[in-house]
């Protein structure tokens, strides 16, 4: 986990604060082949999904809570909140999507703090009816 990340870089205001020391983020630990895999009805499947499957770059449960567990536990992002990590540190801003439709990143439009309050306030209103 990156210790320097810009504070302005997608911190999303948290409303209210609890004053109990509770922060939410989010992450993308990777698509992590497990047993659950083994639960998967082949027949089901034509041949090219199965050629997508087989090519997809899966990482081992070991790489996927590398981003998973610091960010539970570490004592750089204590504190922090309203952000989006990905491959071990916090995704930046993208709005870009490579040729191989593979993006990273958070989408800036995501981090909009207009758009967050009025979230947060139709959230409130709804839980209030």
């Amino acid at each position: 986990m990156r210790g320097d990340a810009p504070a302005a870089k997608g911190d999303l205001p948290l409303q209210p604060s609890s004053g109990q020391g509770i922060t939410a983020n989010a992450l993308m630990p990777g698509g992590i082949r497990t047993g659950l895999q083994r639960h998967l009805d082949e027949s089901s499947t034509d041949p090219e999904q199965e050629a997508i499957f087989d090519a997809y770059p899966w990482r081992t449960a070991q790489q996927g809570a590398a981003t998973s567990v610091p960010l539970a536990a570490s004592p750089l992002v204590e504190g922090i909140g309203g952000r989006y990590f990905e491959n071990c540190n916090e995704a930046l801003p993208s709005d870009v999507v490579p040729a191989d439709g593979e993006a990273d990143g958070v989408a800036a439009h995501a981090l909009d703090p207009v758009a967050a309050e009025r979230l947060w306030q139709v959230s409130e209103d709804l839980l209030a009816s």
